[in-house]
């Protein structure tokens, strides 16, 4: 099945507005004439606004990096689903190993960000990935699908289509380490094995699933090109038009 590619940009806490819209600026005119691939570019909350009038009528799309799972309240800190509508949100990270980690989200509270984005027809990019000790014990399919299983708790199968996934190995992210095309790809292959036991053939084979984990301008022709790997979440060379545009323009073999 060919699974159309999706390379995501996730900026994290980086990029005033001013430095958002310069990057933008650049990032538009670079990847221009890309028209077989999806592209999205999740900035901070604060600069959501304006990124989005500057991308109107580009064929970058835009995301957020997070989301709660109220309509609207007294949770301080928080954004709403119909918050990110209203700026031109189309996808939103959910469940990224930093705030697992560093904020504590477990899986029922990620498993009710993916319905919540789901319900505002949002696309849920869910991710998924183990620590350095886990693959070290070789428990890297056990705790991969444990967390596929959780975060699709309770979807139909027409709602899991509508879901992107991306793997990140988390001692990966941000470190300059990498899994190996292989390695990557045999994860993949896990996730798409997870899918179809919860679900079926249609539903795992159709899933983009994407790899994050140190991808640069380097390893992306390499990483990009396996078979179950539909695209890439980019940390730091996101930050970088030049880098960022290569990736995005990786070359299929």
């Amino acid at each position: 099945m060919m699974r159309r590619k999706l390379i995501a940009g996730n900026w994290k806490m980086n990029n005033t507005n001013k430095e958002a819209l310069e990057l933008v600026k650049q990032l538009k005119d670079l990847v221009k004439d890309v028209k077989d691939r999806d592209i999205m570019i999740a900035p901070t909350f604060t600069c959501l606004s304006d990124v989005c009038n500057a991308i109107k009528g580009s064929n970058i799309k835009l995301g957020a990096q997070n989301l709660y799972f109220e309509e609207k309240g007294a949770f301080t800190g928080q954004i709403s689903a119909d918050m990110l509508l209203a700026v031109g949100c189309e996808y939103v990270i959910i469940g990224h190993s930093e705030c697992r980690d560093i904020f504590g989200e477990k899986d029922e509270l990620i498993n009710k960000k993916v319905k919540r984005a789901l319900d505002k027809n949002l696309v849920p990019v869910l991710c998924v990935g183990e620590h350095l000790e886990e693959r070290e014990k070789g428990i890297t399919s056990n705790i991969v699908s444990s967390q596929v299983k959780e975060a699709f708790k309770g979807l139909s199968e027409a709602e899991a289509k509508k879901v992107v996934i991306a793997y990140e190995p988390v001692w990966a992210i941000g470190t300059g380490k990498t899994a190996t095309p292989q390695d990557a790809d045999d994860v993949h292959k896990t996730i798409r094995d997870t899918l179809k036991s919860i679900y079926n053939e249609s539903v795992a084979e159709g899933m983009i699933i994407l790899y994050g984990g140190s991808v640069n301008e380097k390893n992306a022709d390499d990483l990009l090109n396996m078979p179950n790997i539909d695209g890439a979440l980019v940390g730091g060379a996101s930050l970088v038009a030049d880098k960022f545009s290569r990736i995005v323009n990786y070359i299929a073999k």
